[in-house]
């Protein structure tokens, strides 16, 4: 199985709308759970989005084995019948990342996400061989996520853009202007612009300026009606209607998040919980929310909820 997109038509695609990273469901022995996650996957298609990563971060990739990543991401072709694109994360030290490149294409996957190298530091060069490396293992287009360990400066990634014409997208996970601005410059249209930090929404309407046309959204797990409105008013620069859904839902869901390590992920998988489509507990090194804080978190959602239908 082979996508029918091209790089270019897919980071079009990505580049038009909303998108989001699916929770990988697990049952209460931390096993994959493929019912749940189908049906989770079949109600998000039912909503307005440009693309799903499968097994991307909000998915604990990093508590998947690469075989659990390649099943996880089959089941998304599968289940997605072609709706919206998948996109496969793939990762870790670059004999591994080209290995899951090779077996997401095989599985279907319109694209991947190249999310950084374990554990490691390099320089440029180390890390531009990496990201060419895995350019070349596979026809699907390539997303950098410049994040933590793993941050190309604008020269590097217009001399991999140079040599890689499936590299089409950088996905920012930092939150440095600056450098965002120095590699829009560069490579304008180039490259699809993707917002990536935790709690995207914050950032999106400053971004929205710099050529930043979409983001990733983890609260569309769970809020979709709020994700895709907060997105359009993004898009429209309802700068009234940005601020109202930051202060009355993202910022007091980032007080909850901010005080645990690792609570970007738990805290969605909480969300799910709540809004009756329990997607099982995180795997271990993460820790889910207390009880007290899915009681609050359940409230907020809630609240959410009635303003809704009040509107």
């Amino acid at each position: 199985m082979t996508s029918k997109m091209t790089p270019q038509e897919m980071a079009r695609q990505i580049g038009s709308g909303l998108l989001s990273f699916p929770v990988t469901p697990f049952k209460a022995d931390l096993s994959f759970d493929e019912e749940r996650y189908r049906d989770n996957l079949d109600w998000l298609c039912g909503y307005d989005v440009a693309g799903l990563f499968a097994a991307g971060g909000t998915g604990e990739f990093f508590s998947l084995t690469p075989a659990e990543v390649t099943r996880v991401v089959g089941i998304a072709v599968a289940e997605t019948r072609g709706r919206v694109p998948v996109l496969a994360g793939a990762g870790y030290g670059t004999a591994i990342a080209t290995e899951m490149a090779v077996a997401a294409e095989k599985a279907g996957a319109d694209g991947l996400l190249l999310l950084p190298p374990y554990l490691m530091n390099s320089e440029q060069d180390g890390l531009a061989a990496h990201v060419e490396a895995v350019c070349a293992a596979t026809k699907l287009g390539v997303i950098f996520y410049n994040r933590d360990n793993a941050l190309l400066n604008e020269a590097t990634l217009e001399a991999l853009c140079a040599r890689c014409p499936n590299l089409v997208g950088y996905k920012d996970g930092v939150g440095d202007v600056e450098l965002m601005t120095r590699v829009h410059i560069r490579l304008g249209d180039r490259l699809t612009y993707i917002g990536g930090l935790p709690t995207a929404e914050t950032f999106a309407l400053p971004y929205l300026e710099m050529g930043v046309t979409t983001y990733s959204s983890a609260v569309f797990n769970f809020v979709p009606e709020f994700a895709t409105s907060f997105y359009a008013a993004v898009r429209r620069q309802d700068r009234a209607a940005v601020q109202a859904g930051l202060r009355d839902f993202i910022l007091p869901l980032i007080a909850i998040r901010n005080r645990k390590k690792g609570y970007a992920v738990s805290i969605i998988k909480a969300g799910m919980k709540v809004i009756g489509r329990d997607s099982g507990p995180v795997r271990p090194p993460l820790t889910d929310l207390t009880a007290a804080e899915i009681a609050e978190l359940e409230a907020l959602v809630q609240g959410l909820i009635k303003q809704q239908k009040a509107a």
